[in-house]
């Protein structure tokens, strides 16, 4: 089992919009992002984006759309030197009972059975309060970056003072706090 790097997608490898990404031309991929991820690549850990799409639960898009954009996200990342190896995504709506809709676990649940990944060595970069929850259900170590919605939910971190989360610039900075921290043991944090 090895740990791995699960990615927040909109307002950690894209601007966060929102009104949704309806078309390929709202995709604003942050200028750090391609040389976060030729770092990240070298970590030698899987990289799986896991991200709440609610707007296909919404019926502002559909699931084929998002996969759409993932495709041409990940071309666009490969093209530039990085990668992702896996893409899990919650199509539902907030008030939709389900498993995996962050802050809930389930992407890194699935991820971690799908991959036989050890989520105890594994790191999670998000822009929300509900990602370093989601991080912190299953015992991995969330990153808060203050891009997208991130610069506004440090704040809300404050109830979790004893997680000891880190809170950096973006994720060529979240990129810097890995490979600093690998292999990565809860004593380290």
């Amino acid at each position: 089992m090895q740990g791995a790097i699960f990615l927040d997608r909109d307002g950690v490898l894209i601007e966060n919009r929102p009104d949704y990404v309806k078309a390929w031309e709202e995709v604003e991929i942050f200028p750090h992002t391609f040389e976060a991820m030729r770092k990240l690549a070298q970590a030698g850990r899987k990289i799986v984006m896991v991200t709440n799409q609610s707007a296909v639960g919404r019926g502002i898009i559909t699931a084929a759309w998002v996969n759409e954009v993932h495709r041409r996200l990940i071309a666009e990342i490969e093209a530039n030197g990085g990668r992702i190896d896996a893409v899990y995504f919650c199509p539902h709506h907030p008030q939709d009972p389900c498993e995996c809709r962050k802050p809930l676990p389930g992407m890194l649940k699935q991820a971690a059975q799908e991959w036989d990944l050890d989520l105890s060595a594994s790191f999670m970069v998000g822009d929300a309060v509900s990602d370093i929850e989601t991080a912190h259900a299953v015992g991995t170590q969330g990153i808060l970056v203050c891009t997208g919605r991130g610069e506004e939910q440090v704040a809300g971190l404050a109830k979790h003072a004893d997680w000891n989360v880190p809170v950096v610039a973006d994720l060529n900075t979240a990129a810097d706090y890995i490979l600093a921290h690998l292999p990565y043991r809860e004593d380290n944090f």
